[in-house]
């Protein structure tokens, strides 16, 4: 015989309305109530009928993330935890891939793929910061990710790439380094992620009184373990003293490890590197590398929330969430 509504409200000691109010997410309820019918819930194995739920609200129950690519082991990784986070709300994500190079963002938002979902997750790379313009008629709830586009009517969560970089640097100079390389910056870029982790950059040698070398620039399209270690290549051909690297994200980073080690150049004892984006893959890598987690457990949970809060008809001006970050030491930077 199935579990109703009614026989988690008894066992918790609580109406059904309770009960359904913990079931759909309302917020104003005591935590000791909360935990009551969520502990009966799991006593009965419950089952929330989640597509009659949403059929009588006219919703489907799904919603759409919009990434660039999940080549990336970044972007692949943040697909996952937006699932398990979309997943202990009920809701089924739809992944759509709108292309390294930017191709698809606007049919993203355009797309008659919205009609089938309730919301949308939209991280662009490559859309123009001072092109708001797609914005302006949408008919759809959305939340903005990443650090393309800022000033956008909707909510908006994104790390803090600035400090982050900067604490990375600060890091690399906690570790004795005098000679700091960067890996991944974009010439001539002045919004996105390369560009805030390059400011980041600066400000971190400038806290410690080191002068910018620009032969330690090592400059990257897409980042990946080629570019890295082809970036990595280029600095160290260049001549200049180099005794600890930044890569801007971890793919940069392994493959900047990679070229140190066909060089024999030990890392960390002459070398020490930290990248950014915290993948499970450098904590496997020979050295484990140090990097920065950017909160992305954080920036999924909070994303997905927000978003239930606009399909729910909250009508509050749009928010900025800046995750939390963290430095997070392994061997490679282990002097």
């Amino acid at each position: 015989m199935s579990v109703t509504m009614r026989d988690v409200a008894d066992r918790a000691g609580v109406s059904v309305k309770t009960v359904s109010n913990v079931v759909n997410g309302f917020v104003h309820i005591r935590p000791e109530t909360r935990g009551r019918v969520e502990t009966a819930i799991a006593e009965l194995g419950y089952r929330v009928n989640v597509a009659g739920r949403n059929l009588r609200r006219g919703r489907t129950g799904m919603i759409g993330l919009a990434i660039p690519e999940l080549r990336n082991p970044y972007f692949a990784e943040l697909a996952d935890t937006f699932m398990r986070a979309a997943e202990a709300r009920d809701l089924v994500l739809l992944i759509e891939h709108t292309g390294p190079a930017g191709e698809h963002e606007l049919d993203a938002l355009r797309s008659a793929r919205r009609q089938l979902t309730d919301g949308l997750l939209f991280s662009p790379m490559t859309m123009d910061p001072a092109d708001l313009s797609p914005f302006d008629d949408l008919d759809y709830p959305l939340v903005m990710l990443g650090e393309r586009v800022f000033g956008a009517p909707v909510d908006h969560v994104t790390m803090n790439n600035r400090e982050a970089a900067r604490a990375a640097t600060l890091h690399l100079v906690e570790r004795g380094c005098r000679h700091i390389a960067v890996l991944g910056a974009h010439e001539g870029e002045r919004m996105g992620s390369a560009a805030l982790r390059f400011e980041g950059y600066l400000a971190g040698l400038a806290d410690a009184g080191q002068l910018h070398d620009p032969r330690l620039v090592g400059e990257a399209g897409r980042w990946r373990r080629s570019t890295g270690a082809a970036a990595m290549a280029r600095v160290l051909d260049s001549g200049a003293p180099v005794d600890g690297v930044f890569a801007m994200n971890d793919a940069l980073a392994l493959g900047a490890l990679h070229e140190l080690h066909e060089r024999g150049i030990s890392v960390p004892h002459d070398v020490a590197v930290v990248g950014f984006d915290d993948i499970e893959e450098g904590r496997y890598s020979a050295p484990t590398l140090s990097s920065i987690a950017p909160g992305r457990e954080q920036t999924a949970r909070v994303a997905v929330d927000l978003l239930i809060e606009r399909i729910a008809g909250e009508t509050r001006p749009p928010r900025l969430v800046v995750a939390d970050f963290e430095v997070v030491p392994r061997g490679s930077t282990a002097r």
